[in-house]
């Protein structure tokens, strides 16, 4: 299960159709190939996500992958 702990590098590694999620919602360019893009509350805080945003796209996130 992904928590807002959970690595960027760790989740497009191991569900890659993450990636569109991700751009669409504008948590980070990762088209640009940053090296390190550390945590989803980390990344997400940086574009303004507060609490509430984060939880809701860790929430998503774990839908679509099919966690329970």
């Amino acid at each position: 299960m992904i928590n807002r702990d959970t690595l960027i590098e760790d989740l497009v590694r191991e569900h890659p159709e993450m990636v569109r999620l991700l751009m669409d919602k504008g948590v980070r360019c990762l088209a640009c190939g940053e090296p390190v893009w550390g945590t989803i509350a980390g990344a997400a805080a940086e574009k303004g996500f507060n609490d509430d945003r984060i939880d809701e796209l860790v929430r998503e996130i774990n839908q679509r992958i099919g966690a329970q």
